[in-house]
């Protein structure tokens, strides 16, 4: 076989499209000019090294583009080779490369979320950020504009701003963390951080154990880098600490990911006793940890328990901290805390994909954090996380005592509702976003719920929204679920 003919094997194209393409081109190029008898189905399988079932789907295709047609005891001719045709009917097929990315698709409730939300008029009952009036824009805008520093706008440093690690340092003392700025990476949000250790850290195939639901079951970072997520079990204390062993075990799992801290989706916070079984667990284990601690400061009642890091004395622990939840998602910030050897791997990774974190971002938390800034607004999003809190809680205890379970998160922005009529969670969703009211089914975060569970959050709606929220979703189960 020559060259001429040789197809490539290896390709994500098809066969018949290959075949297909390389026509067009003999056409194009006038090889095959019009009125040109092509080869015979047998001669060009024979040539092409395929079988004659290739070669009719490849000419049915270039037949119905009008590019050949079979006559009568003349076999088959190329009967058009003009450029709007070879260009309407060969237009490069994208779907076949969108099919053939590494990357996961976002799961299909998610897309039509992350839709959804590009309409200012929705009602946003579940979504995963701050309101933008919790959010310091103007302050931020006048401490950045009455500093007289000369602002870089240079590539930082591998691990990021020296500044900002050696800030996030003495930040991290008062969660009893010691981390070194050589111990510090700065990323582009918690989300890059996952992606970076599961590209870094983690073989194709491996398994990471998690709680179920789990925030990680949402997004497909992790899994399009082929690591596996197996849910673990939870309650009223978080992860079950006792289950690890066995489970890693029977898996084989390679780490473990937790969010003990006012969980997502659940709002669940790790009792401290539950955290130091958990540590001596993995000690035992000798399982990695992936904290993700990303509403570690919004707490709403009293300081949650120590991170996991806090009691990580050696090196099993990797933290991820953020921004987004707190200061701005727009900004695009968080750190992992992780041993230097780590730190060195994962910058590498970060340095091969976007040259480091945004600098304007990094300028603008580390003069937060070292005048005092960011904790004064935290004092404040604090009071009003509470009071909205107490607000969505009050609403449900309205509305939706006869129809559903929850609990009073003390801290983060979620509250796991527990649907207790019989419901299809995708028909309440269908029927609430025709409102205009955007909701977070439960599946999206555990796949194999067998109850109806809703993911509500009480941090970016107003309070008139909530209200009218709360009402038709109550309103909305009851048609659903039938009178009680």
């Amino acid at each position: 076989m020559t060259e001429e003919w040789l197809l490539d094997r290896s390709s994500t194209i098809p066969l018949f499209q290959q075949i297909c393409d390389r026509i067009v081109e003999k056409i194009r190029n006038g090889e095959w000019p019009v009125g040109t008898k092509i080869p015979t189905q047998r001669e060009l399988a024979r040539r092409f090294g395929v079988n004659r079932s290739t070669i009719v789907y490849a000419l049915d295709e270039l037949t119905a583009d009008g590019l050949i047609q079979s006559r009568v005891g003349h076999g088959t001719v190329v009967v058009n080779n003009t450029w709007n045709v070879i260009a309407s009917s060969r237009s490069h097929d994208w779907g076949r490369y969108v099919a053939a990315g590494a990357h996961q698709p976002n799961h299909q409730w998610i897309q039509i979320i992350n839709k959804a939300e590009e309409d200012k008029a929705i009602l946003r009952l579940g979504t995963g950020e701050p309101s933008p009036d919790l959010l310091p824009a103007h302050t931020m805008l006048h401490s950045l504009q009455s500093r007289g520093d000369v602002l870089s706008l240079s590539y930082s440093e591998p691990r990021g701003s020296l500044r900002l690690r050696e800030a996030l340092s003495r930040y991290l003392l008062s969660k009893g963390i010691k981390a070194a700025p050589s111990s510090i990476l700065i990323v582009s949000g918690a989300l890059q951080a996952l992606q970076l250790i599961s590209l870094g850290l983690l073989r194709e195939g491996s398994t990471i154990l998690t709680e179920s639901p789990s925030y990680l079951n949402s997004i497909h970072v992790v899994q399009s880098t082929g690591v596996r997520p197996c849910g673990m079990p939870m309650d009223k204390e978080g992860l079950i600490a006792g289950r690890i062993g066995p489970m890693k075990r029977q898996t084989d799992a390679a780490m473990l990911y937790t969010i003990p801290t006012f969980h997502n989706p659940t709002g669940c916070l790790m009792s401290a006793s539950r955290r130091e079984e958990l540590m001596r667990v993995c000690m035992h284990e000798r399982l990695p940890v992936v904290e993700d601690d990303v509403y570690g400061d919004l707490w709403l009642d009293a300081s949650p328990p120590a991170p996991l890091k806090s009691l990580d004395r050696e090196g099993l622990v990797l933290y991820i901290g953020s921004m987004s939840k707190s200061l701005g998602p727009g900004l695009r910030l968080g750190w992992v805390v992780a041993p230097e050897p780590v730190i060195d791997r994962l910058s590498d990774i970060k340095m091969q994909t976007d040259y480091g974190t945004s600098a304007l971002s990094q300028y603008a938390v580390a003069e937060w954090l070292e005048t005092g800034l960011y904790d004064k607004h935290l004092a404040g999003l604090r009071e009003e996380l509470r009071r909205r809190r107490n607000h969505m809680s009050t609403l449900l205890d309205r509305y939706m005592q006869s129809y559903a379970e929850w609990s009073l998160p003390q801290g983060g922005f979620y509250i796991w509702l527990r649907i207790l009529l019989p419901l299809s969670v995708r028909k309440l969703f269908e029927l609430a976003l025709k409102e205009g009211i955007l909701l977070h089914p439960g599946s999206v975060y555990d796949p194999g719920l067998g109850e109806p569970y809703l993911r509500l959050s009480y941090a970016y709606a107003s309070f008139e929204g909530m209200e009218h929220g709360i009402s038709r979703l109550a309103a909305l189960i009851f048609q659903l679920g039938g009178k009680q």
